[in-house]
């Protein structure tokens, strides 16, 4: 393999492009250049690496084993590249700059934008760049700077701050109730129409450790994206799991079975080299205060501490 030149950072965004959009034409749309010059920075990383990372078709590029183990190391350059513009955003005691968030897709489309409003009007120099991923963001390699965690963080170097414990439950609209009576047991929620999972495994596996043995063939409604999970449970479709806070609006939702309680604990969390940042303190104490007062007005007395993923 030669090495004697050093490939430019824009040669792996084009590497990168194809690899997750699966084609010239659609990284070249990722781009916002022109087919052949995608094409055209793919062959000279391929020069400068000295390997064949495509093998080329009628139907387009494959990927090599090799294009498929390069892939982590092309992501890693990326995100220091972000990190690095990031850094450099705003002085480290300005109230201004740029912070990028992570999140769960629940969390980033129904409970963080409302509290990051007042953040916004208080510092208006601020910049936040919202990433909805289930996949916990990894803070070590600075492809988030701040992340909003319903587990707590193992890994060294972090900073946590936990923010309360968020109380969730089953839910349906009244409309669904007066046509199917609550279930009083249990047992009874599978004599109704579920919505969960369609192949994730995560919250069915936490309900059956809670005793609740519910399988993928008694959910009448299933998708993997939280989501329209929410959202069909809104549209009356049946009884699924939310958060206690959620239940209220835009819909008020009707708690079932209001024993089962259950609880994700919320953490926000940073590496230790931001937290000297001023925008960084900023975010992590608004956020955490504020996830706090979001999960405080519903007491959780008595709950059996399962805590399936994914509400």
């Amino acid at each position: 393999m030669s090495t004697s030149t050093e490939p430019s950072w824009d040669l792996y965004g084009a590497f990168l492009a194809v690899m997750h959009t699966g084609s010239l034409s659609g990284a070249s749309r990722a781009l916002g250049v022109a087919q052949p010059t995608v094409r055209r920075q793919i062959e000279a990383l391929e020069d400068a690496l000295g390997v064949a990372l495509f093998t080329r078709a009628q139907n387009g590029l494959t990927p090599t084993d090799l294009a498929r183990t390069t892939l982590p190391h092309a992501e890693a350059i990326a995100a220091s590249a972000r990190a690095l513009v990031r850094s450099v955003s705003a002085p480290t005691d300005a109230d201004r700059g740029t912070v990028r968030i992570t999140c769960s897709e629940v969390v980033g489309a129904e409970v963080l934008p409302t509290m990051l409003a007042p953040l916004r009007e208080a510092h208006p120099g601020l910049t936040i760049e919202l990433v909805l991923d289930n996949r916990n963001q990894d803070l070590l390699r600075r492809e988030a700077d701040v992340a909003v965690r319903m587990t707590p963080p193992t890994q060294s170097g972090l900073v946590r701050k936990r923010a309360g414990a968020i109380e969730i439950g089953f839910f349906a609209t009244p409309g669904y109730l007066a046509r199917h009576p609550a279930p009083r047991t249990a047992a009874e929620l599978t004599k109704h129409a579920l919505v969960g999972p369609d192949r994730a495994r995560a919250a069915l596996d936490g309900l059956a450790a809670a005793g609740l043995p519910i399988t993928h063939r008694d959910l009448a409604i299933r998708t993997d994206s939280d989501l329209a999970q929410i959202a069909a449970v809104r549209a009356g479709l049946g009884i699924g799991i939310c958060q206690v806070p959620l239940a209220r609006q835009p819909v008020a939702l009707v708690r079932v079975l209001p024993a089962l309680r259950f609880e994700l604990e919320a953490w926000v969390v940073t590496h230790e080299d931001l937290r000297g940042l001023r925008r960084i303190r900023l975010v992590v104490d608004h956020l955490a205060t504020e996830l706090a007062r979001y999960a405080q007005p519903e007491k959780r007395r008595g709950s059996r501490g399962a805590r399936p993923k994914g509400a």
